[in-house]
């Protein structure tokens, strides 16, 4: 776990790798609440006799449940000891491979850059690439720019 207890330290962190998660199951209830939480419930990630016959051989978690795993796994990588942490967005998403049902995952970061937001005690804009990668998988699932401003 890297910790981070001032901008100072944050800024000259920029262009570091953070670390890497534990894993963590996906497993096919996950992906049920997920798709009666979003209404999407397209059959490649529900209907498990119908994904048999589909492209990936089983059901597949939703892309954007995987990127919804994010603060979970990156909260065991890195922690930003900030008096507020602001979502900003995200600059990139990518989703390079399927996550079949059933598979671990586990999250890597590097911190890309780091940059100050008005005066160096009032905050610092963050960038994490967070690499998602299901256990034996040869392609990551998932690669997000996670963008966030943090005020100290």
């Amino acid at each position: 776990m890297r910790t981070f207890d001032s901008a100072a330290e944050l800024l000259a962190a920029a262009g570091t790798d953070l670390g890497t998660s534990g894993w963590r199951p996906v497993n096919q209830g996950r992906i049920d609440a997920f798709a009666d939480a979003t209404g999407d419930r397209q059959w490649i990630h529900v209907d498990a006799e119908r994904a048999a016959a589909g492209p990936f051989g089983t059901t597949v978690a939703h892309g954007f449940l995987t990127l919804s795993l994010l603060p979970m796994l990156l909260r065991e990588v890195v922690e930003v000891r900030a008096a507020h942490a602001l979502n900003y967005g995200l600059d990139r998403v990518r989703f390079p491979a399927p996550l079949p049902a059933g598979s671990r995952v586990r999250a890597s970061a590097t911190l890309l850059s780091a940059v100050a937001v008005g005066p160096v005690e009032a905050g610092v804009q963050t960038t994490v690439r967070a690499t998602v990668q299901a256990d034996g998988a040869a392609k990551p699932c998932c690669v997000a720019d996670l963008v966030t401003r943090y005020l100290f």
